[in-house]
């Protein structure tokens, strides 16, 4: 039974993450590079370590959620990182999105020193990070998977073991992609009807009746109009999962168009100065190329 769990990286994504395990009984040891990140989960009683190695020292499983491949590669194998700390048989469970080559590797490399992991990263923003109802995209084995299901369960609400190593970090690179998609179509939607002189808040309320209807139409739709473009998730971040993305797809010999297009379209809204914004900050580089604005 795991009682004891460590988190490495309690940013926008990790710090609620974490709080809803603490709300879920578990004990929590926790690393940050940034004091403040930590704050909220010393108060709710979590422990703080020096090095992801103290983190991995104290807890049964330990969770990462960081920025990018190299990030992950120094929590897990670096001088100070879980594996300097772990026991024989702790999990490490990265959900981050990071390539699906790195997690394998990463697996592996951990693997031979008997340390088990799964590749788990998520979907649902900070809205479904701090209520709990993140999608979560899994890959390992079966067994890993089911003895650390009840923790999936404190943070998400669709859990699904998709595969071995780096399935799950497929499944998210599929994700960005639609996401990022759907994010452009639904700023040119909406640009088009404040174009043609149609209320487009009227025009968003009709799709989401229909079989346009998506998530992002409701979030993201909503904060174009507000032109609330707080982050929920940054657009460089989704830069980095594009570029995972394009990889990936050149990895395989792939054509795929689309997603090229929308990956120039997140690179153009980073290179706009629109980075630490959210995502969908993309409609305002479509505003600025039609002279056209969905501000209220």
């Amino acid at each position: 039974m795991v009682e004891k769990v460590g988190f490495i990286g309690p940013g926008i994504m990790g710090q609620p993450m974490a709080l809803n395990l603490i709300k879920a009984g578990y004990r929590l040891w926790v690393f940050s590079r940034t004091a403040e990140r930590a704050a909220p989960l010393i108060e709710a009683g979590a422990t703080v370590c020096q090095t992801p190695k103290a983190v991995a020292e104290h807890a049964d499983v330990v969770i990462s959620m960081v920025g990018n491949t190299a990030d992950v590669e120094q929590v897990a194998l670096g001088p100070d990182g879980i594996a300097a700390g772990a026991s024989t048989g702790e999990v490490y469970i990265d959900m981050s999105t990071i390539s699906a080559s790195g997690a394998r590797g990463i697996a592996k490399r951990l693997g031979e020193l008997g340390i088990h992991m799964l590749d788990a990263p998520v979907s649902g923003g900070d809205i479904g990070a701090i209520q709990g109802t993140l999608s979560i995209m899994v890959g390992g084995k079966p067994q890993v998977f089911e003895r650390v299901k009840p923790l999936f369960e404190a943070l998400g609400t669709n859990i699904v073991l998709v595969g071995d190593h780096g399935a799950g970090q497929i499944a998210k690179t599929c994700n960005q992609i639609v996401a990022a998609a759907h994010i452009a179509v639904t700023a040119e939607a909406l640009l088009l009807a404040k174009a043609a002189g149609v209320d487009p808040h009227n025009v968003r309320k009709a799709l989401l009746g229909g079989f346009a209807a998506s998530k992002v139409l409701d979030v993201h739709g909503q904060r174009m109009l507000d032109h609330n473009f707080q982050p929920g998730f940054k657009a460089v971040l989704h830069k980095k999962d594009m570029g995972i993305a394009l990889d990936t797809i050149h990895d395989y010999s792939l054509k795929f168009p689309l997603a090229e297009l929308v990956a120039r379209s997140i690179n153009d809204t980073v290179e706009a100065g629109f980075g630490d914004l959210d995502s969908s900050a993309m409609a305002q580089v479509f505003e600025e190329r039609n002279g056209i604005t969905l501000a209220p």
